[in-house]
């Protein structure tokens, strides 16, 4: 789960970090409230989407006075901010307004999981400001990784050694990593990201920036983070998916996929792609599936209207294949199929499960195996 940078930013100061002083507003007069309770110029004005390269698309405003600050929320609050992270856009519906920090230099800074050693790694750059893919791509060695034991945590001496690497301020540098990585561990974090992490011209630390994102699976222990989820950033298909205990994932491709398990998941994908085309979703009903969480992800799937034709790819363990096809059929009540529908199953219950499909009268196309159905499934789609 994904916070907005206000409120990555509260959830760190807290922890004693260096943030600007702001505040978030969901309207015009509660933004100029906000200037007025800051008190100077000029300040920043930034659109809260889910969405990276809001700068270069118009979602960070320097403001010098309120007159310029009505302007710049008027241009963001109502709006669909699109960037060449998301060319769809996200809505914007609240904004954050700080103090502008006089910039020395951009750095970058964040803390996630290797799962390549299943050790938390920190990332640090002196090339901030930009996204790290780049960095990767074109500067590799401008990346300093350290990997940190998880049964000891980040050490001090490891976050001086970096300071020095970097060139930063060492005590301020050791506080505010070993806090970041307090706040990964206490929050479940899978990612917590500075970026930039500021030298200002007087020479102090500042997180202008934060990203966090929460692991899903840690939710049930943070329901004060559950409920800052904001929906108006996700996919309408996945909010949906989420009311029925679905993991769904929208994608460019157009071939939609129903499988059972995340590895499977996985592999079917990878198979569609090796065949020609292009996944639409990833789509994982689990091991334990009704058959009203089939019928209802069926329908979520036929409700996407870049789908051309459907793989529904199932190893039937605790999902058994007739569970499966009644699924189907009752799926296929409840919506229209416009689309050709190949069916990979296999496992517990397989030829009752094959048998009740057949004698549903609906236009199912079988598959022997996971390559054949993805070779039908990428031709129908053409």
């Amino acid at each position: 789960m994904k916070l907005h940078e206000h409120q990555a930013k509260e959830i760190l100061k807290k922890y004693n970090l260096p943030v600007p002083e702001g505040k978030v507003a969901f309207s015009l007069q509660e933004a100029k409230q906000v200037a007025e309770e800051l008190g100077e110029f000029p300040l920043v004005v930034k659109a809260q989407v889910h969405c990276g390269g809001r700068g270069k698309a118009g979602g960070v405003k320097l403001v010098k006075s309120m007159e310029e600050l009505e302007a710049a929320v008027k241009g963001m609050l109502g709006k669909v901010l699109k960037t060449f992270q998301c060319p769809d856009g996200k809505p914007v519906n609240r904004v954050w307004i700080e103090k502008a920090t006089p910039i020395e230099k951009e750095y970058y800074l964040s803390i996630t999981l290797d799962r390549s050693v299943s050790k938390p790694v920190l990332m640090a750059s002196a090339e901030g400001g930009m996204e790290i893919e780049e960095v990767a791509k074109e500067k590799l060695e401008a990346i300093h990784m350290l990997h940190i034991d998880p049964d000891l945590g980040l050490m001090p001496s490891q976050a001086r050694n970096l300071a020095f690497k970097l060139g930063l301020p060492v005590n301020d540098f050791v506080k505010i990593t070993l806090g970041l990585y307090r706040a990964y561990e206490e929050l479940d974090a899978s990612l917590v990201e500075i970026n930039p992490l500021v030298l200002t011209k007087d020479g102090k630390l500042v997180l202008l920036d934060a990203k966090v994102e929460i692991d899903d699976n840690a939710l049930f222990r943070h329901k004060d983070l559950e409920e800052m989820e904001d929906l108006t950033q996700l996919d309408p298909l996945e909010v949906e998916a989420k009311t029925y205990s679905l993991n769904y994932i929208k994608l460019d491709g157009n071939i939609g996929c129903m499988v059972n398990g995340a590895g499977l998941a996985m592999t079917t994908m990878d198979i569609i792609k090796l065949a020609g085309g292009e996944p639409a979703n990833f789509l994982d009903v689990g091991g334990g599936a009704n058959v009203e969480q089939i019928a209802n992800a069926f329908r979520i799937l036929m409700a996407d209207k870049n789908v051309k034709a459907v793989f529904i790819n199932i190893f039937g363990g605790i999902l058994r294949c007739d569970r499966l096809a009644n699924g189907l059929i009752e799926a296929a009540k409840m919506v229209e199929i416009k689309v050709p529908v190949v069916v990979r199953m296999e496992g517990t219950n397989v030829e009752e499960g094959k048998r009740i499909l057949s004698e549903s009268g609906l236009n199912f196309i079988t598959a022997e195996d996971m390559w054949d159905g993805a070779k039908k499934a990428v031709e129908l789609a053409k």
